[in-house]
């Protein structure tokens, strides 16, 4: 069949193309970040950045719009 043909013509075309790869020694990166984590600190928040750009009503509440996926 042709497309066995065409198949065994690619593998065949594979195989010399990989005789060409060079054989290079395996290299291996030795990390020592095992387990490692982090001081647990809050940061300061400032929440005048966000204010600015929302509305709010007398009562201090933020105002916005209702998502239209929501029924």
């Amino acid at each position: 069949m042709k497309i066995e043909k065409e198949a065994e013509d690619i593998l065949k075309s594979f195989s010399e193309a990989l005789k060409n790869i060079p054989d290079l020694e395996e290299t291996h990166y030795m990390v020592d970040n095992v387990n490692l984590s982090r001081e647990d600190c809050a940061e300061e928040k400032d929440s005048t950045k966000i204010m600015r750009n929302t509305n709010v009503d007398e009562d201090g509440n933020l105002i916005v719009e209702k998502g239209k996926w929501v029924k």
